[in-house]
Order: structure tokens, then C-alpha cells, then sequence
């Protein structure tokens, strides 16, 4: 058993019995060129996150953590994304980027591209586990809580991006699975405004959950291992 402190308290948890999530660290969502930044998000902040999240993965994995990567997206033609019956249709940005400018269809966000592809530093091992996720919440319409709950998991560590929506979107619906999620806020990064960041880890520790970081997460994983933080 390990104690982590956190905000608002700290959670004791078994490594064996949790998770570590990677909330999409596509091209998409990290990348110049990617959907978000096509779609004017700002990803000039991303790479300390990529690093960070490189950091907690190898703590995670030596302690015996199950490693889940999310990838979010559809098939070439976008049926899985819903059609004008869908409001998926009508909020997502990659979509409507797409509408907005057609050369770019069948680029953002397809399964196979570039875009949808996990950045290169950061890349699944064996005995980890990949799933795709058509909405931003990685418990819709994946076997997400059947994989948890065969292997007995009840905490969750997140880390991806972005904080305000698919990782407190899947944070959430664990919450209402009675799964306890912790997010290491210097393993995040918004889409938007630095207040919605802000936000988003005050709705989870105050909410749905707990706030911690990498630095105070590898140091309850392995006391006498120091790490730097980027």
C-alpha cells in the first residue's frame, strides 16, 4: 500500500490495484499541425506534459500499475462520430474544422492518420492496454469498466490531455462507477484559457476527486528514487 498526498486529502491505494491513464497524447492534441492547434487551441505548452507523463508511466509501470492509453477519434469516413442527428456533430471542433475547411477531411482525428496516432515519445508497452474512444469520456461505449473491475481497480491516475474535457469527462463518469480518480495536474494541459485548467482541477478536487503531481506521485511510489520534473 502506498499513500499519496493530494488535495483535498490524501488517498492510500495498492499499485497493483490501480491504474494509470493516458488521456489521448495524439498528434492531434499535442502536435503544431494537429487538430487543435488547427483548430486555434494554443499546444505551445505541451511538451513539459509529454515529458512529466514519460515520467509518472515508467514510475507507474515499475510499481506494477496497469498502463491505459485512450486514443480519441473514428473511422476514415466519420460514421462513428454521429451524423446531424449527433450533437457530437455540432461541438466538435475537429468536425467542424473540417466543415470549415473541406481539404482537411479525412485528416483530423481518423483512425490511421497521423493525427489520430499517438506522439512518438511517448509509446505503449507490452502488457499495457490501448483502447480507442469515439466521445471524450473514456468509459462511453468502451470496455473501460469491464477491464477495471475483472482486474479489481478501483483508483485511477490520470494524465493526458486535455484537463477540461476528455480527462475530467472520463474522471467524472468513473466518479458515478465508484472508481476514485486522481488527476497529476503537471501531467495535464487544457484546451483553452489557463483558467479553464484552473477550473477543471477545482471541479475534480473539490467534486469528483483528488489533485496531485508527478513529483509527489513517483516519490509515494518509490521514496528513495528522485526524479526531474520538467
Amino acid at each position: 500500500m502506498i499513500t499519496l498526498n493530494a488535495r483535498p486529502e490524501s488517498l492510500t491505494f495498492a499499485p497493483e490495484r490501480s491504474a494509470l491513464i493516458v488521456v489521448d497524447m495524439q498528434n492531434a492534441y499535442t502536435s503544431p499541425g494537429g487538430y487543435l492547434d488547427l483548430a486555434g487551441f494554443d499546444v505551445s505548452a505541451t511538451q513539459p506534459v509529454v515529458d512529466n507523463i514519460n515520467i509518472a508511466v515508467a514510475a507507474a509501470r515499475a510499481a506494477g500499475m496497469l498502463i491505459i492509453w485512450f486514443q480519441n477519434g473514428w473511422d476514415s469516413d466519420y460514421v462513428e462520430a454521429g451524423g446531424p442527428g449527433s450533437p457530437n456533430y455540432h461541438k466538435s471542433n475537429a468536425l467542424k474544422t473540417m466543415r470549415q475547411r473541406p481539404e482537411l477531411q479525412g485528416t483530423l482525428l481518423a483512425k490511421g492518420s497521423w493525427d489520430y496516432a499517438l506522439v512518438d515519445a511517448l509509446q505503449p508497452q507490452p502488457g499495457d492496454i490501448v483502447l480507442p474512444k469515439p466521445r471524450y469520456s473514456g468509459f462511453f461505449n468502451t470496455p473501460l469498466d469491464s477491464i477495471l473491475r475483472s482486474r479489481g481497480i478501483r483508483h485511477l491516475v490520470f494524465t493526458g490531455i486535455a484537463t477540461n474535457v476528455c480527462v475530467e469527462s472520463t474522471l467524472r463518469d468513473g466518479f458515478f462507477l465508484e472508481y476514485f480518480g486522481i488527476v497529476l495536474e503537471d501531467a495535464t494541459h487544457q484546451a483553452g484559457p489557463p483558467f479553464a485548467q484552473q477550473a477543471a482541477l477545482f471541479n475534480i478536487e473539490t467534486f469528483f476527486g483528488w489533485v496531485s503531481d508527478v513529483q509527489t506521485f513517483c516519490t509515494a511510489l518509490s521514496p528513495q528514487k528522485l526524479v526531474n520534473i520538467a
